[in-house]
């Protein structure tokens, strides 16, 4: 972290960690840099049927750090612990407009839409309780697989002007995350870096594969995202080298610490950028972020 502070020692006295973490959370809720506009909007769905390694955390952690940093994001709650909504500070009581409606054709995307407090740029879509059922409601509707891609409609996403929309998934490969698959460009995978963590991941990678073949010609894995590391063991270190000899480019260089503070934030209805923004796990989902929003930049995928 004294590389951060480099620029404001000169003749001045010494930093202590405490000016030196609210000069970082200074920057980050207050950044001058601006990360670079996607050269087309980019539709993510985050999945992993595994629960328990960082998925919604990733998922509301990066679009609150692209939209701090001037971007504008959508974040779709496709769990029904709606856990995603209570990190962004939405409401999502059972009654609210939400993603079940738009499933089941009741309303449009734009009729549940609304702006988390963290920032204006960052929009998301609550879950219900009522999600829980939708799965069985699905079954016997005209093309089940594709509700949630009907709604994301060119014209609607025009209209919120956003570029990017993460979907999180629930931990299955139900209709809910089928749904999520067909409606994104790209899917981003996080992986913790503990035992087993590939565990299963076959199992995904195949959906995603049929997926492509018969419903969504368009969808690939472009990101792995590592969570949950600890640099105390070789375990996590083993775990972070055979995914990247495996996976290659696609995996991110920004890994993701194990972070109290990242596991707290949701229980005040925060992110951890917003909950303390000077912590390791807050710049990390930024440089994290850093990472998409370049990657988006240049159009190679």
């Amino acid at each position: 972290m004294t590389g951060t502070f480099a620029d404001h020692s000169g003749d001045s006295p010494a930093w202590t960690p405490i000016a030196e973490e609210a000069f970082t959370a200074a920057r980050v809720l207050h950044p001058k840099e601006k990360l670079p506009r996607p050269v087309r909007r980019r539709i993510m769905t985050v999945a992993n049927q595994k629960g328990g390694v960082g998925k919604t955390t990733s998922t509301v952690n990066l679009a609150a750090a692209l939209a701090l940093h001037g971007l504008k994001v959508l974040v779709i709650d496709l769990d029904p612990q709606g856990n995603a909504s209570t990190a962004l500070g939405i409401e999502h009581r059972s009654g609210t407009p939400s993603v079940y409606e738009i499933l089941i054709g009741e309303i449009s995307l734009l009729d549940a839409v609304k702006t988390s407090d963290q920032s204006p740029n960052l929009l998301c879509v609550p879950a219900t309780i009522d999600l829980a059922g939708a799965e069985i409601e699905l079954v016997s509707m005209v093309a089940r697989e594709s509700r949630l891609k009907e709604a994301l409609t060119e014209q609607a996403l025009n209209e919120l002007g956003v570029d990017y929309v993460f979907i999180d998934c629930p931990p299955s490969l139900g209709l809910l995350t089928v749904n999520a698959l067909v409606a994104a460009q790209e899917v981003l995978i996080p992986i913790q870096c503990e035992y087993y963590a590939l565990e299963g991941l076959g199992q995904l990678l195949n959906n995603i594969e049929l997926v492509r073949a018969h419903l969504n010609p368009s969808l690939s894995l472009t990101t792995i995202l590592l969570t949950m590391y600890d640099g105390r063991t070789k375990l996590a270190d083993q775990v972070a080298e055979e995914v990247r000899s495996h996976f290659g480019e696609v995996v991110l260089r920004t890994i993701i610490p194990r972070s109290v503070k990242v596991s707290e934030a949701p229980g005040f209805g925060q992110t951890v950028l917003a909950y303390d923004p000077g912590s390791r796990g807050s710049m990390s989902y930024l440089d994290a972020a850093r990472e998409l929003a370049e990657r988006g930049a240049r159009e190679n995928r």
